[in-house]
Formats: C-alpha cells, sequence, structure tokens
C-alpha cells in the first residue's frame, strides 16, 4: 500500500499507509516526484500550537469569535505543494494524459487521485524546487506590491522563511537601491546574501534597528517587511523604519509574549499595513489573487526569482518523518524543506 506523511499527535510526523481510490470520472492519477513543507502556519498546526488561530472564522464579520474554538485537528495530513507525474487518467479528461509533469497544492503522500481541474502543468524545464517556491512567492508578490516598493528605496526585510527570501529578491527587482535582510539563522542570512541582500544582520547579535539607521545616514528603511510572526522581530522592524515609512506585515503573530509599541511607534508616524494576497477583493485595481499567482509563476519560470538552492535540505521520502521533526525542533537547520520521492 502508498504512504503518506502524516502527524498522528501534535509533534509527532509518521509515514502511514493508505487506501488509493477508484479513480472516477474528471480524475487523474499522480505520482508524487517532489514535495514540499511550509514551515510557518503548516508548523504551527503541526505543534497544535495555534488556540488564537482556532476561534471560529466569522466571514461575514472578519473576525474570530473569542470562545468559540474549531481546534487543532489529528489525524493530520502534512505537506503544502507537490509535483508529479499523470500515470492514470479517468474518463471525461481531455487537458491531461499519462506522462505529464502537473502540480497542485497538495500533502506528502506517494499518489494524489484528484480532480483534473485542480492541477497545472508544469511548465517545460522549469526545476522541481521553483515550482514548491510558488506559494511562497505568490504572498511576497502581494507583500510587495501592498508597500509599495518604488524605484530606490532602502527596504528592510524581517524573517527569512521562505517569503521573506522571495520578498528581498523582488524588492531588488523593483528597484530598491539597498536591501538589509535580518534573521537569527546563519543559513538564512546567507542565502539572501547569495540573491543580492547587501546586508545580512543577526538581531540575537545587534541591535538591528540602530544598525540599520546608522548604515542609512540616520534615516532608517523607507519600507520594512515583517515576515516572521514574532513580536521582537515587530518591534525591531519599527525601529528600523524611517519617519513615516511603511511597515508592511505578511505573519500571523502568535505566542504569549505580546506586541510593546514603544516610542518609535509613537513618534515616527508610521505606517503599518497588513498583506495576505488571498484575502480579496485586493486594493490595486486589476489586481486579485489569480493574477498574483500568475506573475508568481511566472517570475520563477523566468528564473527572475531564485529558488534552487532555497529548498534546504532535501531528503527522501522514506526519511521524511525524521526530517520533519528536525525542522520542528531545529529551525536552524533549514530554509524549506524539501522530499524528493525519487531518491
Amino acid at each position: 500500500m502508498p504512504l503518506e506523511l502524516i502527524a498522528d499527535r501534535p509533534g509527532h510526523a509518521i509515514l502511514s499507509e493508505y487506501d488509493e481510490p477508484e479513480l472516477a470520472p474528471g480524475e487523474v492519477r499522480v505520482n508524487s516526484l517532489f514535495s514540499s513543507v511550509k514551515h510557518g502556519t503548516e508548523l504551527r498546526g503541526f505543534r497544535a500550537d495555534t488556540p488564537d488561530a482556532s476561534d471560529r472564522w466569522d466571514r461575514e464579520l472578519g473576525l474570530h469569535r473569542r470562545g468559540e474554538a474549531v481546534g487543532d485537528e489529528f489525524l493530520r495530513r502534512l505537506g503544502n505543494m507537490c509535483l508529479g507525474e499523470v500515470s492514470a487518467v479517468g474518463a471525461e479528461v481531455d487537458a491531461l494524459q499519462v506522462g505529464d509533469r502537473v502540480f497542485a497544492h497538495l500533502p506528502i503522500r506517494e499518489t494524489h487521485t484528484i480532480a483534473a481541474a485542480r492541477l497545472q502543468k508544469a511548465p517545460d524545464g522549469v526545476s522541481p524546487q521553483a515550482i514548491m517556491y510558488w506559494d511562497p512567492a505568490d504572498f511576497a508578490v502581494g507583500a510587495v506590491r501592498d508597500a509599495p516598493v518604488h524605484l530606490g528605496d532602502r527596504v528592510a526585510v524581517f524573517g527569512l522563511g521562505a517569503i521573506g527570501l522571495m520578498v528581498a529578491q523582488l524588492a531588488r527587482i523593483c528597484g530598491a537601491r539597498w536591501v538589509v535582510a535580518v534573521d537569527p539563522i546563519e543559513r538564512r542570512r546567507q542565502a539572501a546574501q547569495r540573491h543580492g541582500a547587501d546586508l545580512a544582520l543577526d538581531p540575537t547579535a545587534v541591535d538591528a534597528g540602530l544598525e540599520i539607521k546608522q548604515c542609512t545616514d540616520k534615516i532608517g528603511a523607507d519600507i520594512v517587511f515583517e515576515t516572521s510572526g514574532n513580536y521582537r522581530a515587530f518591534e525591531d522592524a519599527m525601529r528600523s523604519t524611517c519617519y513615516g515609512g511603511t511597515l508592511v506585515s505578511t505573519a500571523y503573530y502568535h505566542g504569549d509574549q505580546g506586541l510593546h509599541l514603544a516610542g518609535e511607534w509613537h513618534r515616527n508616524r508610521i505606517n503599518v499595513r497588513s498583506s495576505r494576497a488571498c484575502s480579496e477583493p485586493l486594493p490595486q485595481p486589476g489586481w486579485d489573487f489569480a493574477r498574483i499567482r500568475r506573475e508568481s509563476l511566472a517570475l520563477l519560470v523566468e528564473d527572475r526569482l531564485k529558488a534552487d538552492d532555497l529548498i534546504d535540505p532535501i531528503v527522501p521520502f522514506a526519511q521524511a518523518a525524521d526530517a520533519y521533526r528536525e525542522i520542528n525542533e531545529h529551525p536552524e537547520r533549514s530554509i524549506k524543506l524539501g522530499i524528493d520521492h525519487l531518491l
């Protein structure tokens, strides 16, 4: 029987057998080639670290209903994106055939039986790593458009996970004069500098706000992005923003620390924007999430956004459970976990 990666309880990943259903009309079967993980939201769910997010979301009112908890469900499938090859085609499927490479938001498992309409054909020549970055890239594109970044801007990026690393590259594409990347994890700072960041700072070793002010003629960054969901990072981001500048957050904040809105917030007239590319309608005329996704994929396919060395580590499917526990317990050892089903 085929295997899939699941969490059977909070913080514990295993490979588990599953039954493959028969093909229904309109469906195809896909053999997985490469899969990846979403390190932010997905890992929080894996740890059951979501008490604030688990309150029921009221779409009509646009708020979480406090005390009406949905709760974290286990067994929980793990994984966020999959590239695979079509191995069988059901009736009423005309757009795909056996051998096509396809991708979609899918969990980490050996096979998928899925509606053909949910899949996209992978462009010729694009790497699996680039496909895995389609999800973080679209939220990064949304954030940079929400800022927006202008020609000549000085930009700071706090949090160098997948979204932050894409934001740093996009800022340069948009014409930023200077980009500084901030993260406590060394391999992520190194990745940001490989892809164009002028400076990388460890916020546990230096006062990031002070360093950024001193590097910008005592002015600060015009645009600051905070992508980590860490309250301390948000405070450091505020300290780094110039008077009247803009701080854009893509993150979901959590934990018991709380946010301390200090003197920089009070004195410097900082503009704070939340950014979530799939929260529609978008503020820019002519843009919706579908257009952002098309643009994100195009940037990856054209190799304007670089991702091939940003899937780190890459492990065989047989090691997926151990690797998942490793990234949860030792985030300093990874950027974005990739699962190569052919290894």
